[in-house]
């Protein structure tokens, strides 16, 4: 039986793809191929951002509480199709399904974030500048804006931007991770039902061709991408010789600190969480775990044996508390890490190469343990992205805030602490943007920023918050004077 081929979505219609190349979408969890991803064409895309083009000459006109009322009822088609979005999101990415509810929540806060325009986009005056002068700054769309996300949180990641794009009166192109399409398409259809003008948003599937035909479009004002630091870097300068705005998210290492203070019972679960929520696959995975002076037998005891009962397998069955990765090759690359730091003369405590799962052929790799990591190491330095653990014993909090600032990666970092005085000097001191104090994800909601610091983010402005307003918005200054 021939697999669907996903189709774009350009001025309001559905549409194949005239390509030949195609990929294959799998399931990562049993791997069975789900569909496949055309690999459309820079052709497809200059449709697409012409399509947006025309739009934005009336969509810029409507007033932004009526923009604002489109999401207020795309928020009601997406509450109405929650769990659908949710398990066709599971199928595709392989997390489990209470991780995937968790992704469509934040998704839906964002589009409920984006309704406050009104307020959040308002600009500002002041009367006599100078006598009989007065300014005013206004905020204005800029026009069509495009939007490269990750695999790894198919649905959440394209709405820390395209529900404010929208409000703000631009209009979009969204390029889904040739990985997981299917999430994005379902909610293409859904956004049908709320009967946007036509290239308002659109979608193209694809891959290398189609992310740079968006940067180097010049009728693409701005691009937002979340993914690893070298693609982040790349798209970052890449955007700069064509005169872009450009929000770059990249890569992290993010470090989890436990002071000897730590309340370990009531701080456990919070930390397994952090290191094996989505198969360590989140730029907010905790990665190097530093517990400090004499804590550190007791917790990793007790560490180690929790994330050995952890139960792996498929996101859609009961039970689960980690799925797989996402794919083959990411598999092998993970599994090429651990083989790294073994060579490196790591300690291997916990082996997750070979996990117990009802499926073999997924691409599962278990929580997986390295102690005594020294900071030279490959695994102490680098991205895995999986559910790997690095743990670097510290003499002292200084330690762990030194080594956080010094991987580069300077996206999240967390603190386990009783005391005060150690997690202000934690926060204080130490250079990613997201910080935890007894919270293993400092996953920030929709109406803070979204964004790391150092090589873990390019450009200016962050994802959510009142920053992506000022980001898909530009301030006009106006000084009159009336003879």
């Amino acid at each position: 039986m021939s697999l669907p081929l996903l189709k774009n979505y350009i001025n309001g219609e559905w549409e194949q793809s005239g390509t030949t190349e195609t990929g294959t979408v799998w399931n990562p969890a049993t791997g069975e191929k789900l569909a496949q991803v055309p690999y459309s064409t820079a052709s497809e895309v200059d449709r697409a951002v012409q399509a947006a083009r025309e739009a934005f000459q009336e969509w810029r006109t409507v007033p932004p509480i009526k923009r604002a009322r489109y999401m207020f009822a795309l928020k009601e088609v997406f509450e109405e199709n929650f769990e659908d979005i949710s398990r066709t999101l599971v199928r595709e990415m392989g997390k489990t399904l209470d991780e995937s509810r968790g992704e469509v929540r934040r998704m839906i806060e964002n589009v409920e974030h984006s309704t406050g325009v009104t307020s959040l986009a308002m600009g500002s005056t002041l009367e006599d500048i100078a006598r009989g002068i007065d300014c005013s700054s206004e905020r204005q769309p800029v026009g069509v804006f495009g939007c490269i996300p990750p695999f790894n949180f198919p649905a959440m990641v394209p709405w820390w931007f395209m529900p404010y794009a929208l409000v703000t009166g631009n209009t979009f192109v969204l390029k889904p991770s040739e990985q997981v399409p299917m999430t994005q398409g379902l909610i293409f259809e859904l956004m049908e039902e709320i009967d946007l003008p036509e290239g308002v948003v659109n979608m193209v599937n694809g891959s290398k061709e189609v992310v740079n035909a968006m940067l180097d479009h010049p009728d693409i004002q701005g691009i937002s991408f979340v993914g690893s630091t070298p693609t982040a870097r790349y798209i970052y300068k890449r955007c700069g010789e064509t005169g872009k705005r450009v929000q770059s998210l990249g890569g992290a290492k993010n470090v989890i600190t436990v002071m000897p203070d730590t309340n370990i019972d009531k701080a456990m679960p919070s930390i397994i969480t952090s290191f094996f929520g989505c198969a360590g696959q989140r730029c907010l995975s905790g990665a190097v775990l530093a517990p400090v002076g004499d804590i550190a037998d007791e917790f990793l005891e007790k560490f180690v044996e929790q994330a050995r009962n952890l139960k792996v397998g498929d996101g859609l069955d009961s039970g689960t508390q980690m799925g797989p990765l996402v794919s083959a090759a990411h598999k092998e690359r993970v599994l090429g890490y651990i083989e790294k730091g073994i060579s490196e003369g790591a300690e291997l405590v916990l082996d997750g190469r070979n996990p117990a799962v009802e499926n073999p052929e997924g691409f599962y790799v278990g929580p997986t343990i390295f102690d005594n990591v020294s900071k030279d190491m490959t695994i102490a330095r680098e991205e895995i992205f999986g559910p790997v653990v690095s743990v670097l014993r510290a003499g002292s909090l200084q330690e762990t805030i030194d080594y956080a600032n010094s991987t580069g990666l300077a996206n999240a970092a967390c603190i386990y602490t009783s005391s005060g005085g150690a997690a202000r000097e934690f926060k204080y001191k130490v250079k990613p943007s997201m910080v935890g104090v007894n919270v293993g994800i400092a996953a920030p909601m929709s109406f803070f920023p979204f964004g790391g610091a150092g090589d873990s983010m390019f450009g200016t402005h962050k994802g959510q918050g009142q920053d992506v307003f000022q980001f898909f918005t530009d301030a006009k200054v106006v000084i009159s004077r009336w003879f």
